[in-house]
């Protein structure tokens, strides 16, 4: 009997181990994958925070929404980033470490012109694919074929900021005449006001002031009133957000009035600087990428802005996220359409694919072109008008922003000349 139990006991014991091989092989839950992994820095601190905090926020929605259809080619997607803390400087050791140590699958660019181009050596020498979020121009040096430039500058990326104020300048009648270009000496103000020179010798304005200042610059007053001394009828700026902040309150403490101002000016489409200025704004007349007005509200914007919106205070970011969430979720909507169309991971097959395809973002419909520019310029030009307050629900209704160029996506009229839109 007691030989009888043990072979019993022995087969119950075969018959447990079987089952659970079985169970392992064709039951169990198979191992997680590995995720694809995105990489790159980002503006979390410095004069370019306000903008960083809203591109990370953004990006990181998308990767939200991409896990939760499922990941791409079956995997998990996870963003890795690190601060540059606003400082160009940093940014090349970031991506020496996200390619080198945390082995990133792929990179994508973090906000600016100056942090993408002192990333694009590494991303030339490792020959890795590069879309750039807001960079003016990058790729007029480089020409790497594996750059992609989020941002509607079209073709001709360097006068495309300031283009729809010399758009609505030269349909101004009388004409004006004379114009001034005030720009910081880096990356962006250098590219955009190059492009300023441009349009104003093609609609036949005459240049009579065109100097950089310092970046570091904090008082603007003595340069305007050099500018006011040479009595111009236009003022095109080409700044970052702290020095247009310096240069808006410098504008109307010395009580410079031209006929029409604005330009180029980083800053001016950020909730925390609009609402820190307020009233002064009114007539300005500056570049702006997206509004959420009705002519703009292309497919998934407007869940987007709801999504971003209702996470913004937690992360601490722009209440109203009406400038860079809806170009840096676009961003990473054209590399992961693209990762999925291709099933690839590799940065020439993705290259290739992307410089074929018209893509469907948030943004619109979004084509490159062969130095990764857009084949068609889409920013447009806003003034503001009528700004009682510094209350940001103020800045909710855009009807203190109103899109004058171009024609298929107005809002509203110019106020011409500066002066009048100030009575107002």
């Amino acid at each position: 009997m007691r030989f009888k139990t043990q072979l019993i006991g022995l087969s119950f014991l075969q018959w447990l181990a079987t089952a659970a091989a079985l169970l392992f092989i064709g039951g169990a839950p198979a191992r997680a994958a590995e995720p694809i992994r995105i990489g790159f820095s980002m503006s979390l601190s410095g004069p370019l925070s306000g903008n960083g905090k809203m591109s990370l926020l953004a990006m990181q929605i998308w990767e939200d929404d991409i896990n939760a259809k499922g990941g791409l080619l079956g995997r998990p997607v996870k963003l890795i980033y690190y601060d540059d803390q606003s400082s160009p400087a940093q940014v090349p050791a970031i991506y020496s470490k996200l390619l080198d140590i945390d082995k990133v699958d792929l990179i994508v660019s973090g906000y600016a012109s100056t942090q993408i181009a002192t990333a694009m050596p590494t991303a030339i020498a490792r020959k890795k694919l590069f879309i750039g979020l807001f960079g003016t121009g990058i790729n007029d040096t480089f020409k790497y074929e594996r750059y992609f430039a989020m941002i509607p500058n079209g073709p001709n990326p360097k006068p495309a900021p300031s283009l729809g104020f010399f758009k609505v300048a030269e349909a101004q009648n009388p004409k004006p005449q004379t114009i001034a270009l005030a720009y910081a000496d880096a990356e962006f103000g250098q590219n955009a006001c190059e492009g300023a020179r441009e349009s104003a010798k093609a609609s036949g304005f005459k240049i009579v002031y065109d100097k950089s200042y310092p970046p570091s610059t904090v008082d603007f007053t003595s340069i305007v009133r050099v500018i006011q001394s040479t009595k111009p009828d236009l003022l095109v700026v080409c700044s970052y957000p702290v020095d247009t902040v310096g240069m808006v309150r410098a504008v109307n403490d010395v009580g410079f009035v031209p006929k029409m101002w604005g330009g180029a000016m980083i800053g001016l489409q950020s909730t925390a600087i609009k609402t820190q200025l307020g009233p002064l704004l009114n007539g300005i007349v500056n570049y702006d990428t997206w509004l959420p007005a009705e002519p703009m509200q292309f497919p998934g914007s407007m869940e987007l802005l709801k999504k971003y919106q209702e996470r913004a205070k937690a992360a601490g970011t722009d209440p109203l996220g009406y400038f860079m969430p809806v170009w840096a979720y676009a961003d990473l909507q054209v590399l992961g359409d693209a990762i999925a169309a291709t099933n690839s991971l590799n940065d020439d097959v993705l290259a290739d694919y992307m410089h074929k395809t018209t893509f469907k973002t948030v943004v619109g419909d979004v084509k490159f072109g062969p130095l990764g520019e857009w084949v068609q310029e889409r920013n447009i030009t806003v003034q503001f008008r009528n700004i009682k307050s510094h209350d940001v629900e103020e800045f909710r209704d855009l009807k203190i922003e109103s899109i004058i160029y171009p024609p298929q996506f107005k809002t509203g009229e110019v106020i011409y000349p500066y002066e009048k839109a100030l009575a107002k």
